[in-house]
């Protein structure tokens, strides 16, 4: 599968406000009534008739939904033992489309005003009737046979055979939902307000579903080659904190060593980034040395901390690579790729694998860990420690990572490595190229732009005042589609606010604030902007905050925007610009972006200006 194709099933939809919605299922049917009351005056006999059919439908939808609902809100012992439910499920969603698609309603979808509305309800009975037939079984059925196998290999091992066996049907049903997904999201927008909402909101459960599947159905794919199917590898897994942004995700805080062979793990200890100091700086370009040493005003090093300051996983694994390789511990121990993660990733994995205890009794969990490590600790513990607890943390999160692997665990695991690697809280790369081909397909590699058919923007930051700001510098951006006949244009709104209050600038450590009394809670940010492949960038402009001017350069022979801005605290920075997509988009835009230190992106889809999608 190509890379293109990989993201197209992340991206292929309209996001529209999708992402705090978890766990419910297409709660639209309540809608078709509306669509046939204003009709009722126009069409007499007719009307009453498509009134007595709508409700018939909304029964059978809401029977649907509520046996769907049950099921995806349940672990995946209840998904894999669904088979006796489905039937039920697709008899109601069968009897929803049969009746949608009858003589009544075909001659009701050619009215003036409304017979778009009417086909639209057509085309969501059979999209959800196509998913309930088709694609959720196939799903079913693979969950069903890993229920029954022999997952765990001893306590700290995997059986990876299960895993490859499944790989496969796994990636044909994910390709058969997203397909269903994508004819959903193509149907006409509905243009009564309330049809509207009631499209809106099964549009926006059902990509939230389709998110949570492709996820799971890449971490599959990666999963043998990552636990060292056929040989040996060794990965060096890079603990960085957003808390001081790099344009990747933060600060190197320490280095841990993970080494797989056929499905057995071992985690080696994390070593601090004082241990890796006395051997040098990563290898970098000279255009990386130009934008992050030589035009500061923070002047990177490129030591072991700066590492992630690459937009590119692959740049960070190659620097990573050079500095392993003159250390006593590396230069014997060829280094087959790197793990990059940060706190909100060790949090997410605490969640599914139990809490962790520090050695002085703090108890960290899958609500705090992430607040712990790019916060709190630097509150609580002197400046010399804060490292070396990241690493304890970091150890024992990953060290549980696939013990006492079972199905769902195995589930749960797979479903969040996709997620996380859509957000940047885990990025990988491999130095063998046929195992990265598959990585980056799976989207699991950190890239700047460079898919038409799925468009994004880049905005990489990098924090140029030397302290932990970056768990109070919050970031939303709205995106608005402008122009749908005409190459896709879109307009972006990216916003910076420096959430700390002038008492926490005073009172807090310096190591958070800042060091330097001028610069005592500022937010310092450089900014890399990168228009999508195949499309550009216009309109660049900047409100708030003291910034310098925008200027286009080219990185590494890529095209790209670079600013830098001051944002004091409380105050916001907003940068307003223009987005042409390539004519070969197929998929809204998106934002691909430095990770923040929680799982929402701040990402808002406003409705298109316009009638069609």
């Amino acid at each position: 599968m190509s890379q293109a194709n990989a993201q197209q099933h992340q991206h292929h939809r309209h996001h529209r406000h999708h992402r705090h919605h978890r766990r419910r299922v297409w709660p639209w049917a309540a809608g078709i009534l509306t669509i046939v009351a204003l009709i009722l005056a126009a069409a007499g006999v007719m009307g009453f008739q498509l009134y007595k059919q709508a409700k018939q439908v909304q029964e059978h939808e809401n029977n649907a939904i509520a046996m769907l609902s049950k099921l995806s809100s349940g672990d995946a012992e209840t998904l894999a033992n669904a088979g006796d439910t489905l039937p039920q499920i697709a008899h109601e969603t069968q009897q929803a489309q049969d009746i949608a698609h009858g003589g009544l309603w075909n001659a009701a979808a050619k009215m003036p005003f409304v017979g778009t509305d009417i086909s639209t309800v057509q085309g969501m009975t059979t999209a959800i009737n196509g998913i309930v037939q088709d694609s959720v079984p196939q799903f079913v059925h693979v969950l069903k046979t890993l229920s029954g196998a022999q997952i765990a290999n001893g306590d700290d091992g995997v059986n990876l055979q299960p895993i490859i066996d499944a790989a496969e049907p796994l990636k044909q049903a994910n390709a058969s939902f997203q397909e269903q997904v994508r004819d959903f999201d193509a149907l006409p927008t509905p243009s009564i307000g309330m049809i509207r909402s009631a499209y809106d909101k099964g549009e926006a459960h059902l990509n939230d579903l389709a998110d949570r599947v492709n996820a799971l159905s890449n971490t599959f794919q990666v999963l043998p080659a990552l636990l060292g199917n056929g040989q040996q590898r060794t990965y060096a897994v890079m603990a960085m904190t957003p808390s001081e942004m790099r344009s990747s995700g933060g600060l190197i805080g320490s280095v841990g060593e993970l080494t797989t062979s056929n499905g057995t793990v071992h985690i080696g200890d994390f070593r601090s980034n004082g241990d890796y100091l006395p051997f040098g700086i990563g290898d970098h370009s000279a255009d990386m040395k130009r934008v992050f040493t030589d035009e500061g005003p923070l002047h990177m090093s490129f030591d072991i901390r700066d590492l992630a300051v690459f937009p590119n996983t692959a740049d960070s694994a190659v620097a990573m690579q050079s500095v392993w390789n003159r250390t006593p511990w590396g230069r014997n121990t060829p280094l087959d790729g790197v793990i990059m993660v940060d706190p909100v990733f060790l949090q997410q994995l605490i969640a599914i694998n139990g809490n962790v205890t520090l050695p002085d009794g703090t108890v960290l969990t899958g609500d705090n860990t992430a607040e712990f490590l790019m916060n709190t600790v630097y509150q609580k513990y002197p400046e010399s420690e804060t490292d070396a607890l990241f690493g304890v943390v970091a150890s024992q999160a990953m060290k549980s990572m696939f013990s006492h692997m079972d199905m769902g665990k195995l589930y749960k695991t797979g479903e969040m490595l996709g997620a996380m690697a859509k957000g940047r809280h885990f990025t990988m790369y491999a130095f063998d190229e046929h195992i990265e081909q598959g990585i980056q397909s799976a989207g699991f590699t950190g890239q700047t732009p460079n898919s038409e058919t799925d468009p994004s923007v880049g905005i990489y930051l990098t924090e140029q005042n030397p302290s932990k700001m970056g768990w109070y510098i919050k970031r939303e951006a709205k995106i608005q589609r402008v122009n749908c006949s005409d190459g896709d244009l879109y307009h972006v709104e990216f916003m910076i606010h420096n959430t700390m209050t002038e008492d926490e600038a005073k009172n807090l450590p310096m190591y958070i604030t800042g060091n330097n009394s001028n610069n005592t809670g500022k937010a310092m940010e450089k900014i890399l902007f990168y228009a999508p492949q195949g499309g550009s960038i216009s309109n660049l402009m900047q409100l708030g905050g003291k910034v310098d001017a925008v200027k286009e350069t080219t990185i590494d022979g890529v095209n790209a925007y670079e600013t830098y801005v001051q944002v004091n605290p409380g105050q916001m920075a907003t940068f307003t610009f223009d987005v042409r997509v390539s004519p070969k988009a197929s998929a809204p835009l998106t934002i691909d972006q430095t990770p923040m230190g929680w799982v929402d992106d701040g990402i808002t889809y406003l409705d298109p200006k316009c009638d069609t999608k």
